[in-house]
Order: structure tokens, then sequence, then C-alpha cells
């Protein structure tokens, strides 16, 4: 069985950089315009993913698609951290058939400035 996800509202968590729990919070409270009261714990991620009423303008009625990039560096760092986030995102999923979170594979957003495929001296 798949999943239709057309329609749905993407939003991309970019994890880039990011190297703790702290921030892995600030990124998705800016990437999915939390409200300034977001309490930055699991518990309240966990929450604000399940609140339709608090998800950017548009999703509530179309869904929600969140793919988070660049997440690899972070799971390194901090697997056990990166273990919660998943569980977290799973639950949400769960509880919110509205509510996808994919996880892309590949490398950085970012360009790179050199070495294979970059560009250099611009």
């Amino acid at each position: 069985m798949t999943e239709d996800l057309t329609g749905r509202l993407v939003v991309a968590l970019d994890l880039d950089g990011v190297t703790d729990k702290a921030g892995l919070m600030d990124r998705t409270a800016r990437a999915l315009a939390l409200p300034g009261w977001f309490g930055r714990n699991w518990d309240a991620l966990a929450e604000s993913l399940s609140d339709l009423s608090v998800w950017p303008e548009g999703a509530g009625g179309r869904g929600l698609l969140l793919v988070v990039r660049d997440w690899q560096a972070y799971a390194k760092a901090r697997p056990e951290e990166w273990e919660t986030a998943q569980e977290v995102f799973s639950h949400a999923m769960r509880v919110t058939p509205a509510l996808t979170v994919a996880l892309a594979l590949g490398g950085s957003s970012q360009t790179p400035s050199d070495g294979p495929g970059g560009s250099v001296g611009a």
C-alpha cells in the first residue's frame, strides 16, 4: 500500500550544522513557524507535530510533508538524541495521519566550493 503525498504542504527541516537538541528544536521551530510558547523539549515537539492548529498556514487542510535534510552529522554526533527524535517523528505520524516525516538521503544542501563537481575560482 502506498500513500499519496501529492497536495501536501512540503516543509524542509535543514539540520546542517546542528550539533545538539537545542539546535534541533530551534530549527524545527523556525521551519514550522511554531508559536513563541513552543517548549523546545521532546514532549512539546511531539505535541506540535500532532497539532494541526500550530502547523504552517495551509497545511491543516492539505496535510504536511516534513522533509528532514542534512541530519546525518547530527545523528552521528548525538545518536541517543537522534533516536529520540526519530521516535517523536514516528509517534506523531502514527497519531496524525496528515503528517509525513521523510529523511532525505544524500549530502549537504550546501553547494561545495571545491572538489569534484564543485565550483572553483568563480
